[in-house]
């Protein structure tokens, strides 16, 4: 390919990549500017990310049986036909209901972007360079979104609100329709692939991983042993994908290996990816929390995501430029060194820090984001490939559930520990403060001195004094949950950093003990 047409289908992949992880994003990084024009609380706000994953948790799997059967064309023409609709839609939905409904829509429609980002990034490359240049510059793009939604949102919220959100989101939509339609990509030949057993079992499977994304998102809001319906979705969930396992267990063609995917490599596989997952919820879930309790807005944070963004980006880069067969387990060394030296930074964070004291922490968990993946999923789809092409639909169901029910399970679990802790440090702090402490007395005075030309009654000035120093100590407890939660990635990348060593020394020493046999043996 001509290296201006590259440069087309490159550009076209990031616009893609853009217009799918905004729509993702856009409810989790605007919540509390969405409950204002719904009327909703902050946990009904959170159903909108609830409905969007619901769908979109699991579509991709059957998207690449009908890509395959029915061809890519249509595939890419539908789906950002549909996309496009679900967007105008948006611009007329007036209440919390149309907005749900709209939004398990778009999860359903932005689907395919996801795939065609990709494939519109691998057809830049000759086929030596995909599964390097081609791969670490995809995942970059997927990586760039979530930070440059919330780089951009207040700037658009200040032109026209959420509806300006939304016409954004339009926009996008708009110009992915054009570049599909401008930049075909190269048809792959049909097969026919779907058999009637496989709508049966992908219901089922749908249905498992919606009811578990539905859960992960909002279990910390109604919390998870208060309502019923949490434990009611976990059995659904369970009872789906254990029909699930039966049907493919028992097929000759199963739409998932089971049995491959529970062999030492593909777990060893997954349970990477979980970890990564696990450790990047430092920035999206942790950092991003920790700035809301401290008071700032989205619009005083524009400057710590354009710093995460540049940071994302120069990591792919690299990444890129250094990725080749054999380097993988140098990369992942440095990636694991970066987000734990990073994490480990914002566990000193205090009432006081600001985002500019995280910069460089932000930014070299980022990078250490952008190192991790592309090497873990060329090594990952090797493997598939060396097993077969029917493998990799397998593969790809690894990627996914760890990559959006282990992003979802990431931030329900370190937000779920936040919770716990704050409970924890709230009390020993309270334990600590007694009014027959003259410095605990002389705070609640000082706190209460502010009230003292409107409130005449001293008993009234003094409880307002003391419900004062009771928000002080539950924003302290709050810091100091976070940073447990910060040490805890830092403790989480150090393990596994320790745990790569030991592997790497392990393989040197079993290469050097089998080549001085080697001569042995030729001696013997």
């Amino acid at each position: 390919m001509a290296p201006p047409r590259a440069a087309a289908y490159m550009a076209a992949s990031t616009l893609l990549a853009m217009t799918q992880g905004f729509g993702m994003n856009l409810v989790a990084a605007n919540i509390p500017q969405l409950q204002g024009p719904f009327g909703a609380t902050t946990a009904e706000a959170t159903w909108l990310m609830a409905a969007y994953m619901a769908p979109n948790a699991s579509l991709s799997l059957a998207l690449i049986k009908i890509r395959n059967q029915y061809g890519l064309r249509p595939f890419a023409e539908l789906g950002i036909a549909v996309f496009l609709l679900v967007s105008v839609a948006h611009i007329f939905i007036t209440d919390l209901h149309s907005a749900l409904v709209l939004r398990f829509f778009a999860g359903i429609a932005a689907a395919p972007l996801s795939s065609l980002g990709f494939l519109y990034m691998l057809e830049a490359f000759s086929p030596a360079r995909k599964l390097t240049i081609g791969i670490s510059l995809a995942l970059t793009n997927i990586g760039l979104a979530a930070p440059l939604t919330r780089f951009i949102s207040p700037a658009l919220i200040d032109l026209g609100g959420v509806r300006a959100l939304l016409h954004f989101e339009l926009a996008l939509a708009m110009l992915s329709f054009a570049a599909i339609y401008l930049l075909p990509l190269t048809p792959p030949p049909r097969v026919k692939v779907i058999e009637k057993i496989d709508i049966v079992s992908y219901l089922f499977i749908a249905v498992g991983f919606g009811a578990g994304a539905v859960v992960l998102v909002l279990g910390r809001q109604y919390w998870w042993l208060e309502a019923r319906w949490i434990g009611e979705l976990l059995i659904v969930m369970i009872g789906a994908l254990t029909i699930a396992a039966v049907i493919e267990l028992n097929r000759e063609r199963p739409l998932i290996d089971l049995r491959w995917l529970l062999s030492r490599e593909m777990l060893h596989f997954a349970a990477v990816l979980v970890l990564f997952r696990l450790m990047l919820a430092e920035q999206t879930a942790v950092a991003g929390n920790f700035f809301q309790i401290t008071g700032l807005q989205n619009d005083q944070l524009t400057g710590l995501y354009g710093m995460v963004a540049l940071a994302t980006a120069a990591g792919g880069l690299l990444c890129a430029a250094i990725l080749k067969p054999g380097r993988e387990p140098g990369i992942h060394m440095a990636a694991l060194l970066l987000i734990g030296i990073g994490a480990f930074l914002d566990s000193r964070a205090t009432n006081l820090t600001r985002p500019e004291q995280m910069y460089l922490s932000q930014a070299m968990i980022a990078a250490g984001g952008s190192l991790f993946l592309p090497p873990a999923i060329a090594s990952g789809f090797t493997l598939a490939l060396r097993k077969g092409p029917q493998y990799i639909l397998s593969f790809i169901v690894v990627f996914l559930v760890t990559q959006s029910l282990g992003g979802l399970a990431g931030s329900a679990l370190f937000g779920s520990f936040i919770t716990l802790r704050e409970k924890f440090h709230s009390n020993i702090l309270a334990e600590a403060m007694t009014l027959a402490d003259p410095l605990v007395s002389g705070r609640v005075a000082q706190l209460s001195a502010a009230y003292g030309h409107t409130i005449t009654d001293p008993a009234v000035l003094k409880a307002e004094g003391v419900a004062l120093l009771g928000q002080q100590v539950t924003r302290e407890a709050n810091v100091l949950a976070h940073n447990d939660a910060f040490l805890v990635i830092a403790l989480l990348a150090v393990g596994a950093a320790t745990a790569l060593a030991i592997h790497m020394l392990y393989i040197l020493i079993r290469e050097a003990g089998a080549r001085s046999s080697g001569p042995a043996a030729v001696e013997g």
